[in-house]
């Protein structure tokens, strides 16, 4: 009994590892995920997933799996791995020595001519960078290939265009048989009526008569079979027995000859034995992630974020569990109740309560998943923000250790194993979460809850994170005496008595036993007695509670209000800018349009004087003086439409580099890249179009030649306001994922009219055309100051953010 105990004490932290996948139902995952793979090999390594040892080996994988599920989405049909196959036995035998069936060396045909094919779909150094890398050694060995391909039929069969003697053998052979065939359709002609049919039959390798066995003797031969009711003989007649002879003994060359053919062959793919090895490596690598796209796909899945911060938090929203997903959608299960988890740095460990059958362990096993599968490069089923630490190590107390065979109580269950996770956190030096059912259970409850808290008390020492549910009532007041810890509750309606499996944070949850002995109609007298001992004993620890509660919810509302007063002085603040914004757009338009008036009269009134000018010259009276006189006049005039050049004016305004400038010539902005010494021109960018202009034919975007005054709001607030215009939110995010680029330049220029901020822009990463053509046309508008890939967060290269000038 004693060994049997030293046995359990001693396992191993991988052991404990192993043991909690199990807790956790990993192994379910994985074999759903399997599911969506394609080969038989992909289907192995889905149901022994591995977990990556660092947070960059699992960070690489996401940022794959995000850009191969892009360019299956895209391609039409998919990426195909049906022509790879598993070659693990077929390279170990040649690579022995061992001669491959046809059918096996063409599967490694295939499988090279496949990998090349995926390398050529997913290769694009800008679209998708890891994968292209992940790539790059890559050895397909086309040789090998088309050698194969060339010696092969399809079905296996040794082409006769591999070997000349090989297929002189095969038209011998072939030849043979036609004059074997013909002898003995002769023979069924002249003696039908002594043949039970007129099929030529085939026996232990002989073409043989079916003969009746009265009418044997007529036909000289040799009899190598009987039919099962001995009526019928099989004779191969004398006549054919030297020509079955020859096609034999051609038959054994090109048998030869084809495994002498196949032996090469095979031969070769030994020498490529790594190389070949190694490629089945990567495409298997592929395949999973291929695998792990189309499972978070069909999940609803995004990929997670790792806050890789000393004080990291955990934020999921709207988890759904997997597996529960799984039987919703496969097996007509009930609807998956989601569950949301925000977990400061501050927090060590969360309570859990609430009634049996209510969810809790559910919601237990829920976070353990998510942290599991963010680890292992899955996405998780959630909405909304999604960030979390990585976590390397994961250790679970769920469910019960009784064992009648070890001598084992509940009790004493749970305490080894929880001595097992406790030794495995003081040897580990990462982050790991600890996830603890019925804490403190299966003895007296008092002991239990010491213990329980003193557990706890540890585990908030040593573990990043410690989730665990209970009944005890005096670990929910330790939220109040300890700020590292923290409440929830699964909420339940009595009325029905029927969990709704929601998980409520902050709140503790009560047993709801009483309420349902009542509703499942126990004796009043003996409710009402319990109710009065329940009061007697616990007022203290309710008191304490509720006051914790309230004084939470005061703190709460006075944030709440706050939060109202800052949101309401910050849209006054936006619609004061944006009235302003108008009112000066408007007042600078109408400027430019008295110019342009001024402009044009002044123009018609030049003209009118000059005809006036050529006529009087163009008088035969006219002398010297009045040439003299229009001459000095048109000068006048010129010098009039010339732009004044005083030292003031180049004062005023000048352009500079990365300044946005209008060409008039072109009528379209661009930005200035660079300045000639003489300070005479300038260079400007327009879109992909460059062009060098003199000063004078360019403008500032609001159309005068001076430089723009700014128009500065100041507004005094005895609250520090925080801006929102930099933050993306539903108002400023637009998605243009499924348009055309002409499509998209609508949508977006509709809304750039009516923001005032910063827009993010959805476009996906795909094949990048989309992005392409916005960006080339968004250079263009002059109302636009820049337009860059947004944060990782907000969705990296398939974002831009737009920033209005």
């Amino acid at each position: 009994m004693n060994s049997s105990r030293e046995v359990i004490d001693f396992q191993s932290n991988d052991d404990v590892f192993q043991e909690t996948l199990k807790l956790l139902e990993w192994p379910r995952l994985c074999f759903q995920l399997s599911t969506f793979a394609v080969t038989s090999q992909c289907r192995r390594e889905c149901k022994n997933l591995k977990f990556p040892p660092d947070v960059e080996s699992s960070q690489l994988i996401i940022d794959k799996t995000i850009e191969i599920g892009e360019l299956d989405r895209v391609l039409e049909g998919g990426l195909s791995f049906d022509a790879i196959h598993d070659l693990e036995h077929i390279l170990l035998h040649c690579h022995k020595g061992g001669m491959a069936s046809g059918e096996e060396l063409l599967k490694v045909a295939e499988t090279l001519r496949t990998a090349r094919k995926l390398r050529r779909q997913i290769d694009d150094p800008l679209l998708r960078p890891k994968l292209t890398n992940f790539l790059s050694n890559l050895a397909t060995l086309p040789d090998l290939q088309k050698l194969l391909e060339f010696g092969i039929e399809e079905g296996g069969r040794v082409a006769d265009r591999a070997c000349y003697e090989l297929s002189q053998l095969r038209r011998k052979s072939q030849g043979s048989r036609e004059e074997r065939r013909k002898i003995l359709m002769e023979i069924i002609r002249r003696f039908s009526s002594s043949l039970q049919d007129t099929i030529i039959s085939e026996r232990y390798g002989r073409s043989v008569l079916a003969v009746k066995v009265g009418a044997s003797s007529q036909i000289n031969g040799v009899v190598h079979d009987t039919s099962a009711s001995g009526s019928t003989v099989f004779v191969e007649p004398q006549s054919v027995i030297s020509l079955s002879n020859r096609i034999a003994g051609i038959e054994t060359k090109i048998f030869e000859e084809e495994n002498r053919l196949l032996l090469k062959w095979s031969g070769e793919v030994g020498k490529n034995f790594e190389t070949v090895k190694e490629l089945c490596r990567i495409m298997l690598d592929l395949e999973l992630l291929l695998t792990r796209s189309r499972y978070a796909t069909w999940l609803g899945a995004i990929p997670p974020v790792f806050d890789q911060e000393k004080d990291s938090s955990f934020i999921i929203n709207e988890f759904r569990h997997p597996l529960l997903v799984w039987q919703e959608s496969r097996e007509q299960g009930d609807v998956v109740v989601p569950i949301s988890l925000e977990v400061s740095s501050k927090l060590k460990v969360v309570a859990i309560t609430g009634p049996n059958t209510g969810g809790k362990t559910v919601a237990l096993k829920s976070i353990g998943l998510a942290v599991l599968m963010a680890r292992a490069g899955l996405f998780l089923p959630c909405e909304g923000e999604l960030s979390l630490p990585w976590c390397g190590q994961l250790l679970a107390d769920i469910g019960d250790e009784q064992s009648l065979q070890q001598s084992l109580s509940t009790f004493s269950g749970h305490v080894i194993r929880i001595r097992r996770i406790i030794d495995a956190i003081t040897e580990y030096s990462g982050l790991t979460v600890v996830l603890l059912d019925e804490v403190g259970a299966g003895t007296d409850p008092s002991e239990g809850t010491a213990l329980a808290i003193a557990l706890l008390t540890t585990l908030a020492d040593r573990a990043r994170l410690t989730i665990a549910t209970t009944h005890f009532g005096e670990l929910k007041s330790l939220k109040y005496s300890d700020p590292r810890f923290e409440n929830a509750s699964v909420s339940f309606d009595s009325d029905t008595i029927t969990p709704t499996y929601h998980l409520q944070w902050g709140i503790p949850g009560k047993s709801n036993a009483l309420s349902i002995a009542r509703r499942l109609g126990l004796d009043s007298k003996i409710i009402d007695q319990a109710h009065k001992l329940l009061d007697h004993q616990n007022v203290a620890d309710v008191n304490q509670i509720i006051k914790g509660l309230e004084e939470q919810r005061a703190r709460q509302q006075s944030a709440a209000e706050d939060a109202a007063l800052l949101l309401a002085r910050t849209e006054l603040l936006h619609e004061e800018l944006l009235t302003r914004w108008k009112h000066q757009s408007q007042k600078s338009a109408e400027i430019e349009e008295k110019g342009r008036k001024k402009l044009e009269t002044s123009i018609r009134e030049g003209q009118k004087e000059v005809r006036a000018l050529i006529r009087r010259l163009r008088d035969k009276g006219a002398s010297g003086e009045t040439a003299r006189r229009a001459g000095k006049r048109l000068r006048e005039i010129s010098n009039d439409s010339l732009p004044k050049s005083t030292s003031k004016t180049k004062l005023d305004w000048f352009p500079k580099v990365g300044d946005y400038v209008r060409v008039t010539l072109l009528g379209k902005a661009g930005e200035v890249v660079s300045i000639s010494p003489d300070g005479l021109q300038v260079t400007v960018l327009c879109g992909v179009f460059r062009s060098t202009v003199d000063l004078n034919g360019i403008e500032s975007l609001d159309g005068r030649r001076v430089k723009n005054f700014n128009s500065v709001v100041e507004i005094n607030s005895s609250v520090s306001l925080r801006t929102t215009s930099s933050i993306r939110t539903k108002k400023n995010t637009l998605d243009v994922r499924g348009l055309k680029v002409h499509e998209a330049e609508s949508v977006v220029e509709e809304k750039i009219r009516h923001s005032s901020g910063p827009i993010w822009i959805v476009h996906g990463i795909g094949t990048g055309k989309l992005k392409r053509g916005l960006r080339e046309w968004l250079n263009t508008v002059n109302y636009v100051e820049r337009v860059e890939d947004a944060e990782r967060q907000d969705g990296g290269a398939g974002c831009s953010v737009v920033w209005i000038s």
